[in-house]
């Protein structure tokens, strides 16, 4: 797969070695991650329900393979408009087999670029990949009304106490930054944002021996005490809603 590789960039300081640009990313997650997005769209598009919120135009910064998008469009009003943007080539090479009329994407840095402001931002699970991430995380608070983001939580008293947790995450899925509740909140409020509302989806898969024997205990934990179980367990994902 190859495309041009956009000639600036904000969010990424050395393109070549950056693991989505290079290809490296591609080769170690050949799917892009589609596989989850069935639940991120069903929840974007339930909480959009239940928030009232009826955006006519919704962008997904980072989108990798579109799915999240395409999947959301089946969802909602005929009149809806959707766009999406990455910097990784492999990513929109698959993302532009689903493109329609109210659907687009493109190759691009999205701080980079200029367009309308929309009613609704995506961000899932993104600023963990951005070398300079408060400052990502502030350009994108003018470009849309509501801000939806989503945070991988990987520091836990778990992933603590196992000596390659973080190095793991960031020779598989290229984080670079390491978050808990508290401190993807602060990140936000530090850029500027004023945080709405927040949720806890828990994990979608098994990284480690100890999270396959801690399973049960962590489904009891949950509805016990979300965030006891999540400071402790890890591997949830922090869902957050901002203006």
């Amino acid at each position: 797969m190859s495309s041009p590789v956009p000639a600036r960039f904000t969010s990424v300081r050395n393109p070549q070695a950056d693991a989505h640009i290079n290809g490296e990313y591609f080769k170690k997650n050949p799917t892009w991650h589609v596989e989850y997005s069935p639940w991120k769209a069903e929840f974007i598009h339930s909480f959009l329900e239940r928030r009232k919120l009826y955006p006519k135009t919704i962008v997904d910064v980072g989108c990798g393979a579109g799915e999240v998008l395409a999947l959301l469009q089946k969802k909602m009003a005929p009149d809806c408009r959707f766009w999406g943007y990455d910097i990784a080539a492999p990513a929109i090479e698959m993302a532009k087999a689903k493109e329609n009329d109210r659907l687009q994407f493109a190759l691009a840095d999205f701080g980079e670029i200029e367009t309308p402001r929309f009613d609704f931002l995506m961000a899932l699970e993104v600023i963990d990949h951005v070398e300079d991430y408060i400052g990502f995380a502030r350009a994108l608070r003018q470009r849309a009304e509501w801000k939806f983001f989503s945070f991988s939580l990987d520091i836990s008293v778990q992933s603590a106490l196992r000596r390659h947790a973080f190095t793991q995450r960031r020779v598989h899925h290229s984080h670079l930054h390491h978050f808990n509740t508290q401190t993807a909140l602060a990140t936000l409020e530090y850029a500027g944002y004023e945080i709405v509302d927040y949720f806890y989806r828990p994990p979608n898969v098994t990284i480690s021996k100890i999270a396959t024997l801690a399973r049960p205990i962590r489904k009891v934990a949950f509805n016990l005490n979300p965030e006891l179980a999540v400071r402790l367990f890890g591997g949830y994902s922090l869902l957050v809603l901002a203006r």
